[in-house]
């Protein structure tokens, strides 16, 4: 990816990561001018975040311990989204990355 496109969106791909209100800012703020590595970010902050909702719904209606494990996964998945968006690396997510960008391709 160019390294223009990088920094233009960089901002934005950070800010995605911030909670769901961070995401829904993001995704608005790159509706006007679509910046691929913004939208790729967003993507990988989208997935992360139904898997922290997947990992709630697990902790309260089924096993703690799979919730526990399933938000665990998501906090380290979080963290590792957010150090590519902050390096400015275009770096799926480890297991689940390519799921994200394919699931959501359409979004953002």
């Amino acid at each position: 990816m160019q390294n223009q496109t990088v920094q233009e969106g960089k901002t934005m791909a950070v800010i995605s990561y911030v909670f769901w209100l961070g995401l829904i800012i993001a995704i608005y703020m790159n509706n006007k001018d679509k910046n691929p590595f913004t939208s790729f970010h967003i993507r990988q902050s989208f997935g992360i975040l139904l898997l922290n909702l997947a990992a709630g719904f697990a902790f309260q209606y089924m096993n703690h311990t799979l919730g526990f494990i399933i938000a665990v996964t998501t906090v380290i998945l979080w963290i590792l989204g957010s150090f590519a968006a902050l390096k400015g690396e275009e770096k799926e997510v480890p297991l689940l990355g390519k799921l994200f960008q394919d699931l959501f391709k359409g979004l953002s």
